[in-house]
């Protein structure tokens, strides 16, 4: 049995990393610019294809 291809969850920090940006500005995209982002538990968990298009739509800019 072949298992589907499931999407890897990711934390706010790898987020934070792949981005190049703070944590706080992480936060405030979420808050301000709705980056795509789901809260489990007191956790933010981000599908990264969903951030790449969110940036490349230019949900990024200020």
């Amino acid at each position: 049995m072949q298992e589907p291809n499931i999407e890897k969850w990711y934390s706010q920090e790898e987020i934070t990393k792949y981005l190049g940006v703070s944590k706080d500005t992480v936060y405030r995209w979420i808050a301000k610019k709705n980056m795509p982002a789901t809260k489990i538990g007191r956790r933010w968990k981000f599908k990264l294809s969903e951030v790449e298009e969110w940036v490349r739509n230019n949900g990024a800019n200020y």
